[in-house]
């Protein structure tokens, strides 16, 4: 082999081995950016002041780092909400979730100042074709008329915005796998903001539901049981310690009142007695009977108006929890 082939396989080699080493190198520059140069700690970056510190010894390894969040500061909701220059996030609870555009029902200008005639006409065509565009098929309109039926109802039952969003996922999930037809809009909106309910721990009666409905009550236990078997739903039966805390806050009961009933409750599952019950009655009863073991004026008729279920109820349930509380006590 002559010399100068000898050279060039060399350089080829040489050349082949360069980029590993440039590799290797930048490698361990970046687990060496890792670690403290001191006592080879972990490096934590503490963004309120820009720097970059040992989480062990201290020690400042960078400092005026560049800041990537907003330029203004902001000391409530209301503020940062008129601060910030980006849209709304992306919600389940609009039927477009929230991308399309909207436009503002006031005939004003950004200043402020009444628009004129011709303006306020061309500002209301624009309204009705951008709400024609938002729902261009039925699919968009069904969505969009049961997703305003289940916001009315939460907001009607106090329920947060979490199960608004499943309620509204739950929806979507039925219309996606085509269970509507045969069942109205309503029935099926219902059901999907009582099975959210009960999923995210916050239940209300079938009856609370239903007078906020536009359906009959059977027509929502049938839809309910229908699309929970359909879509899978994995939903415990309600416990009826969680109706407690709702009804002692509307009762005005004290805390120690409200862990009397919780106790009766629990004494009542040991005892087996709340099987095959309502969890609503077991509750109110729970309430009522604490709240006189603890001597506070509360009236069978006033626990009844709240909870929605009638004084016998009550009464036959206070009976047997306070007879399960004697049979657990030690």
């Amino acid at each position: 082999m002559t010399d100068t082939t000898i050279r060039a396989h060399t350089g080829e080699s040489a050349r082949e081995e360069q980029p590993t080493e440039r590799d290797e190198a930048s490698a361990e520059r970046e687990s060496e950016s890792l670690v403290c140069p001191e006592c080879g700690g972990t490096l934590v970056s503490d963004e309120e002041r820009g720097e970059t510190v040992c989480s062990e010894c201290g020690l400042v390894v960078e400092e005026d780092e560049i800041d990537r969040g907003p330029e203004w500061r902001a000391f409530d909701a209301a503020e940062k909400d008129e601060k910030s220059r980006v849209g709304a996030p992306t919600t389940k609870m609009m039927h477009d979730e929230g991308l399309s555009t909207n436009i503002g029902w006031q005939n004003k200008d950004a200043y402020g100042q009444s628009l004129s005639s011709s303006q306020r006409e061309k500002m209301s065509r624009l309204r009705t074709w951008n709400e024609r565009f938002r729902t261009r098929d039925s699919k968009e309109r069904n969505l969009k008329q049961a997703l305003g039926e289940i916001d009315r109802m939460a907001s009607a039952l106090g329920l947060p915005d979490t199960v608004r969003e499943t309620a509204s996922v739950i929806y979507r999930r039925a219309l996606d796998e085509d269970l509507l037809p045969g069942r109205s809009i309503e029935g099926v909106a219902t059901a999907s903001l009582y099975a959210a309910a009960r999923q995210a721990g916050t239940p209300r009666s079938l009856d609370e539901i239903t007078a906020v409905s536009r359906v009959e009550r059977d027509e929502i236990a049938r839809t309910y049981r229908y699309i929970g078997r359909e879509l899978g739903l994995e939903i415990q039966p309600a416990d009826p310690e969680q109706y407690v805390p709702r009804f002692a806050s509307e009762l005005e009961i004290s805390d120690e009142a409200e862990r009397r009933a919780r106790m009766l409750l629990e004494s009542a599952k040991e005892e087996g007695i709340h099987s095959g019950k309502s969890p609503v009655g077991m509750a109110a009863a729970a309430v009522y009977a604490a709240a006189l073991l603890t001597n506070e004026q509360v009236t069978q008729s006033e626990v009844g108006e709240v909870a929605n279920v009638s004084e016998v109820t009550i009464r036959n349930r206070y009976h047997e929890l306070l007879d399960a509380d004697d049979a657990a006590a030690p």
